[in-house]
């Protein structure tokens, strides 16, 4: 969630890559009949309900202008690049235009690529709002700070934030950084955070990945119920929704000269077959009640939060060392919903009494509204600002 130096990025990239060349792969040919390519128009924007894709690159952004046309620029920018990126073309006049006396208007890392599912989510902030002279939503609020939060302000908050999903990490890379180029003038680089190895399953058509706890992660989460209704917000966020997102550090070091017995009471599933405990397959049916008082999976569990649910679509991360001798690792949460008060339900019960938070700290903290989709001819924020 830092903000990263190009070279830095690339770098990350790389190191990710190292580590996982063969995953990549392997998940390169496992998804060889899933579709290159998802569409961009469309009601809803892709990247929420898209099954998960392995990489992740996202960025807030803060305003360097309150001129509300230089936004309305920027967000049509944006809607023109994003259409093409997510086909998989170059934007504008492309990477190698025919004048070479000026900047071509694509980066060029991307030529010979395929589009790589790329999806790319545009939301915005409820600081953007103020500083245009829009009215907040009440839903859209700061979030408040959680029990055992150590956050902090120059990996949270933002303007606007942009996330690019892809199954290559150039792809990704690509996106956000041709639209924080088209951004300049307009809006600049908050933090930005890489993501590998996705760690929820938005479809169940999907294999239910492992954090690096080494647990797989997600078994629960196929929510399709996350879009702003009609009566639930401003017309402008109808079909859209919200996002929150969390950078939790993870003190894997501890965790790793922790007891297998330990750690499965601790999350509440087996390590291995990642079934509830004393049940044999990953998707039993769990009773919350008969597992460990305090296991994170009971206490993230709707039954114990009034039915609150969310749509999780997190990534690990490892951003070099900590300067103490330990990975700089953990998870980027993300999580849809319809009304981020879901959120603030299970966070506030899982500060109090999750038994995980002796392995993680919760670094960084945002909360977006997502846009709605565009319809062709259309923009992106056009009910916002139009």
């Amino acid at each position: 969630m830092p903000q990263l130096s190009r070279r830095s990025l690339l770098g990350l990239a790389g190191a990710a890559g190292v580590a996982a060349t063969a995953g990549v792969l392997e998940r390169h040919s496992a998804s060889a009949e899933q579709p290159a390519t998802h569409p961009f128009f469309g009601r809803h924007q892709s990247g929420i309900l898209t099954p998960q894709q392995d990489h992740l690159h996202v960025a807030a952004l803060d305003l360097t202008t309150t001129h509300k046309g230089a936004l309305v620029s920027l967000m049509r920018a944006w809607t023109a690049a994003v259409e093409r990126m997510t086909s998989g073309k170059q934007i504008g006049g492309g990477a190698l235009p025919a004048v070479d006396v000026a900047p071509p208007d694509d980066t060029g890392e991307a030529l010979g690529l395929t589009a790589g599912r790329l999806t790319v989510t545009v939301g915005v902030g409820g600081s953007l709002l103020d500083k245009v002279g829009i009215a907040r939503p009440a839903t859209l609020k700061d979030l408040p700070r959680f029990a055992g939060d150590a956050l902090r302000e120059v990996i949270s908050g933002g303007d606007l934030v942009v996330q690019a999903c892809a199954d290559d990490p150039q792809v990704a890379v690509h996106a956000i950084r041709n639209l924080v180029r088209l951004a300049h003038g307009t809006a600049a680089v908050r933090w930005s955070q890489l993501g590998f190895g996705r760690t929820s399953s938005t479809s169940k058509a999907q294999q239910t990945p492992r954090n690096l706890f080494g647990f797989k992660d997600g078994t629960s989460n196929a929510v399709s119920d996350v879009f702003v209704r009609p009566a639930e917000g401003p017309t402008w966020l109808v079909d859209g929704s919200y996002l929150v997102v969390r950078r939790i550090a993870m003190t894997i070091e501890r965790w790793d000269r922790t007891s297998l017995q330990e750690q499965e009471q601790t999350i509440g599933r087996h390590k291995g077959t990642g079934a509830p405990l004393g049940l044999s397959s990953e998707r039993d049916p769990l009773t919350p009640r008969e597992l460990p008082m305090h296991s994170h999976v009971r206490q993230a569990h709707p039954s114990v939060n009034g039915g609150a649910e969310l749509l999780r679509r997190g990534y690990s991360f490892v951003d070099g060392s900590d300067g103490l001798g330990h990975l700089d690792a953990g998870l980027f949460f993300m999580a849809y919903m319809r009304d981020p008060k879901s959120f603030v339900t299970v966070q506030t019960n899982l500060a109090a009494n999750d038994a995980l938070n002796e392995y993680v700290t919760h670094t960084g903290s945002a909360l977006f509204a997502v846009l709605p989709g565009v319809q062709r001819g259309g923009w992106l924020g056009h009910g916002l600002l139009g």
